[in-house]
């Protein structure tokens, strides 16, 4: 079961209470800021930032909450994390479809990769034996731009 979370559809937020209690766990303000956060964030987070965000909303908030509460949205499939071409762990509200980033490393733009794109190196990779976990992807060169600059 897939949830997500929309601005519009308070079931999701209901949704993740009764888990949280169904597992034993609490349904804190600090939670349930992260939730709204979440819901308001387009795009990619660090989990250091949503820890910022959320500390505007409630100085209560603890690094841990946050991670711990991540890791359990993560569960649900309703985030994603990935890694980003310094290997930081990046947040986005779970996409429609898996994805990896290409990063240009002079400017910072980045694009996101789907199975398409990436479509030659995952065959000769699953011809090796590996398959690829495309969320994990991460590319880093010049974008157009930038490449086109250095000539």
């Amino acid at each position: 079961m897939t949830t997500r979370i929309s601005t519009d559809d308070p079931r999701s937020v209901d949704d993740v209470r009764a888990t949280l209690r169904a597992r034993g766990l609490r349904w804190t303000p600090q939670r349930r800021a992260l939730l709204d956060v979440l819901r308001e964030t387009d795009g990619h987070v660090t989990g250091a930032e949503l820890v910022e965000l959320c500390r505007a909303r409630d100085a209560e908030t603890t690094p841990s909450t946050v991670y711990r509460t991540l890791d359990m949205l993560e569960e649900l499939g309703i985030v994603r994390h990935s890694h980003g071409r310094d290997g930081r762990e990046e947040f986005h509200v779970a996409p429609a479809s898996e994805h990896g980033h290409a990063t240009c490393e002079s400017c910072g733009t980045m694009i996101e990769l789907d199975g398409d794109d990436v479509a030659g190196l995952a065959g000769s990779l699953a011809r090796r034996g590996f398959r690829v976990e495309l969320s994990h992807l991460a590319v880093g060169g010049l974008c157009r731009d930038c490449a086109g600059s250095r000539q």
